[in-house]
């Protein structure tokens, strides 16, 4: 056999609930921590997204900050990584009030995206040395979708793979205000953002192509200064097939039959 390799239009990240006034799944009652940009922030700063490509994704990842991926119209390569830095992490906890973290559930599948509980796992340990006591709770993905499509979660991991290849389809679901007719659909952390929709508004409309996506990347910059979602990383996705077949990788990992030549 031989085996190919591509990378996939899929960004795994982790969400948070920043709606509700006090969070379904913590010990911290009367406020919501992640409603504070600090908070969010911090929990960015601690991932070490390079040690999940080491150890649990044997180099089967590539690490990032925005999104979307380089092959869906619209990436931005001035996004950059979130710097890594517990210290730095921690400064930011204790500037928000939580000097000593708090207590918070991680809703996560595991039977869904590529080592899905094992990088959850990981994620509670390296929360824990910043402060924070993250609960996992771990289920397979029919049970999983059903509770956090229905908000029932103060913390998720969600992988959304760009079917049209276009910005616009992961900004209206995953990042515009939910609005019971089709917009943030998967925006299951209820982040609400005027500014944001508006710019997603406009770019579902313009036709000059610079304008749009001058509109694409501001709208992107906006969800990584935010810290909308906490992003981990890309997929690569590996194909194995008989050694006298010729496939092409597709970034949306779908094989098409006329891109395949038998030897």
């Amino acid at each position: 056999i031989k085996v190919i390799e591509g990378t996939e239009n899929r960004t795994v990240f982790i969400g948070m609930d920043q709606k509700r006034d006090e969070l379904l799944y913590s010990n911290v009652k009367g406020k919501n921590p992640f409603k504070d940009l600090r908070v969010r922030q911090a929990l960015n700063m601690a991932v070490d997204r390079e040690a999940i490509k080491r150890t649990l994704m044997r180099g089967q990842s590539i690490p990032t900050g925005e999104l979307i991926t380089p092959e869906v119209y619209g990436y931005d390569p001035t996004i950059k990584l979130p710097p890594f830095s517990v210290a730095k992490a921690k400064a930011l906890l204790k500037e928000a009030g939580y000097p000593d973290g708090f207590e918070v559930t991680l809703d996560c599948p595991n039977d869904r995206y590529i080592n899905d509980a094992l990088i959850c796992q990981a994620l509670t340990s390296m929360w824990a040395k910043i402060g924070l006591k993250v609960r996992l709770d771990a289920m397979p993905k029919a049970q999983y979708f059903a509770k956090i499509n229905k908000v029932d979660t103060s913390r998720y991991m969600l992988g959304w793979a760009v079917a049209t290849f276009d910005a616009q389809d992961a900004l209206i679901n995953l990042v515009h205000t939910r609005d019971g007719k089709g917009s943030g659909e998967y925006n299951d952390g209820s982040y609400s953002n005027p500014k944001m929709d508006e710019l997603i508004e406009k770019m579902k409309v313009e036709t000059d192509v610079p304008k749009r996506l001058a509109l694409i990347h501001d709208a992107l910059r906006m969800h990584a200064q935010d810290v909308a979602h906490i992003m981990l990383h890309q997929q690569i996705i590996p194909w194995a097939m008989r050694k006298n077949i010729a496939a092409v990788h597709s970034a949306d990992n779908r094989l098409r039959m006329w891109w395949v030549h038998v030897n």
